[in-house]
This record gives structure tokens, C-alpha cells and sequence, in this order.
């Protein structure tokens, strides 16, 4: 009685890591997904400025040039966490550098990495994977033009169960489906591109939409503002509410992504800072893009009124 009993317990065991392991296998695209296009490099850069992807992997407080030396090793402080930011340059053993196009845009658009290791999503793909491929394509050939950078990798400092990458698989099924952004046939061009900007490259909800406790969105409160993801203070509100940015016309939604400056001429800080720095590299076209969409978007009140 004994051992049969052992043995089902052991049977059930293995019947249940077997179905862990299949619940969390990563999600990819195939080569034969990736479309045949010549890459743009110049609409790469312009992905590159609106992803900020330089506020992350370039080193802390770089300057000039030093904003495409993306080695990484930036700390982000999380309530999760601390993870280091690796290196994206194009360095052959610690970066990119011998990633293939579809290992590229497996980590874009399903937080993958070479091997099938899940990524976290302190690495913005929830957003990224709204992406078009022919801008992740052009992406990814603007990075291969960077300076290569012999940096290798810091560990991120995770504690029990955080540190088990392959539970990633369970979280992705709730948040994570590959799709493309899908403009709205109702909305102009205008609005339907600062959608687009908003909602992928530019990520801007992972921050300004408060997070639920396992780290997920909160769809009902999406740009509403809340807790910084990083513990410290709160991301502003950015719906057309009386809380948010209700009152700002257009032209002030522009003047900050450009300079930094608020309404009331005081200036950004704390993160938004390195936000500017990105944005305002940006074409005054997606500028003006994202404020009208902005303008469309549920009003949501501060939860903090």
C-alpha cells in the first residue's frame, strides 16, 4: 500500500513538472515568419530614439557619443528585484552583435533570447511586441552601425521565486501575444501613428500604468499614473482628465516630449528626464502624433485625487 501510494505521488510529480514545462515553453517566431525587406536604417534610428533604448543600456549620466556605447550594466530597483541592464552593442561575445534577425525579433516581440531563455520584463517587449517587424528589422540594423561594446553582462540580483526564469511562461500567457499593432479604422492617421508609437516603441504605458501585484498592467487604469515601478514616488497621470492632462492643448504635450518643460515652465525630473532625452530627438511630426493621440485616450482620474 505504502509503495503504491509513493509511486502515484511520484507519477502525479512528474505528471505535473511535465505540464509546468509545457505551460511555460517559450513562444517564437520562425525564420520563414521573418519578411523579406531591406532595412531602413534611417527609420532604425528613429524606432532607437523613441524606444529610449540608450536610457537603459548606455551607461548612467552618458553623454554625447557615450549615449551609443549600449554596454549596459544599469541597475533598475524594483519591488521584484534588481536587475542589470545588459549589453545590446554589437559585440560578437558580451552583446548582440552574433544574434541572428530572428533571435532579434523573438526577444522583441516575446521576451525571448537565443536558446529559448525567457527575458524579464524589466526589458519593455509587453509594449515592443506591438512592433511592425519591418521597424524591428530596421531596428536592429541601426544598432549593428553602433560602436561594439566589451562589457560583459552583470547578473540580475533576484530573490526566490523570482529567480526561476522559466515561471516567465506563466506571466507571458497573460500578457504576452506577439500581435501587431492594429490601427484604428475609425481614427486619422495622426492618431492612429501616436497610437502605434505610444502603445510599442515608445512603451509609454509601462510606467504611467499602475501595475497589479504579480507585475502585471492594469488595463482598467491604462496611463492613469500610479507608484513608480521602481518604488520610489509616482508616475504621473497622461489621460485627458481633469488629473491628468486634461488642460493641456496640444502644443504643450509637444513642447514637453521636445524640452522638458511643463505647461507651468517647470521642468521634468526623476526618470521622465531620460525620457526626454530620447523623445526629444524625435521628428516633430511623431511629436504631434502622440499628442493627438493622447488626446483621444479614456480620461482616467489619479487614484491619488
Amino acid at each position: 500500500m505504502t509503495r503504491t501510494l509513493v509511486g502515484l505521488i511520484v507519477v502525479l510529480g512528474v505528471a505535473g513538472l511535465a505540464a509546468f514545462w509545457a505551460a511555460t515553453a517559450p513562444r517564437a517566431v520562425a525564420p520563414g515568419d521573418i519578411p523579406q525587406y531591406a532595412p531602413d536604417v534611417a527609420n532604425g534610428e528613429a524606432m532607437f530614439w523613441a524606444g529610449g533604448c540608450e536610457s537603459c543600456h548606455a551607461a548612467a549620466g552618458a553623454e554625447g557619443d557615450g549615449r551609443l556605447k549600449l554596454g549596459g550594466g544599469q541597475a533598475l530597483a524594483t519591488p521584484f528585484g534588481t536587475f542589470k541592464t545588459p549589453n545590446i552593442s554589437p559585440d560578437p561575445d558580451h552583446g548582440i552583435g552574433g544574434w541572428t534577425l530572428v533571435e532579434f525579433v523573438n526577444a522583441m516581440k516575446f521576451g525571448v533570447a537565443p536558446g529559448g531563455i525567457h527575458l524579464y520584463p524589466a526589458f519593455p517587449y509587453t509594449s515592443y511586441q506591438r512592433m511592425r517587424m519591418e521597424d524591428i528589422i530596421d531596428l536592429k540594423a541601426f544598432l549593428d552601425t553602433l560602436p561594439a561594446v566589451a562589457e560583459p553582462n552583470q547578473p540580475h540580483e533576484l530573490p526566490f521565486p523570482f529567480n526561476i526564469r522559466r515561471g516567465l511562461g506563466l506571466w507571458k500567457r497573460l500578457y504576452v501575444d506577439g500581435r501587431t499593432f492594429e490601427p484604428d479604422p475609425a481614427a486619422s492617421d495622426d492618431v492612429n501613428r501616436g497610437a502605434y508609437l505610444v502603445e510599442g516603441p515608445a512603451h509609454c504605458g509601462e510606467c504611467h500604468t499602475p501595475r497589479n501585484v504579480i507585475g502585471g498592467p492594469i488595463a482598467s487604469r491604462r496611463l492613469g499614473g500610479g507608484p513608480s515601478p521602481d518604488g520610489k514616488g509616482t508616475v504621473p497621470n497622461i489621460t485627458p482628465d481633469e488629473t491628468g492632462i486634461g488642460a493641456w492643448s496640444r502644443a504643450e504635450v509637444v513642447n514637453l516630449l521636445a524640452t522638458g518643460f511643463l505647461p507651468d515652465f517647470d521642468v521634468v525630473g526623476g526618470a521622465m528626464t531620460a525620457v526626454v532625452r530620447n523623445t526629444g530627438m524625435m521628428s516633430e511630426a511623431d511629436l504631434e502624433a502622440i499628442a493627438a493621440y493622447l488626446q483621444t485616450v479614456p480620461p482616467v482620474t489619479s487614484a491619488d485625487k
